[in-house]
């Protein structure tokens, strides 16, 4: 995983970042903050039920909707 395919999904971190840390990114804040405040909390999105983890790991199929071989 690198960060430019991270940061491709921009979108998702923001809707992320505010609805797991409440943090509003049109606020200003991540011109406060480091680079590596940034870094930490992206990196929480990709260990958590998030947007971002769905994309890049996306849940098995569900198996009872799968029609079985007989």
């Amino acid at each position: 995983m690198t960060w430019e395919k991270l940061l491709g999904q921009w979108p998702l971190i923001e809707a992320d970042l505010h609805d797991t840390y409440g943090i509003d990114v049109e606020s200003g804040i991540l011109h406060e903050r480091s680079w590596r405040w940034l870094q930490i909390r992206i990196g929480g999105l990709l260990c958590a039920e998030t947007r971002l983890r769905r994309h890049f790991a996306p849940p098995p199929e569900d198996s009872k909707h799968t029609p079985r071989r007989r």
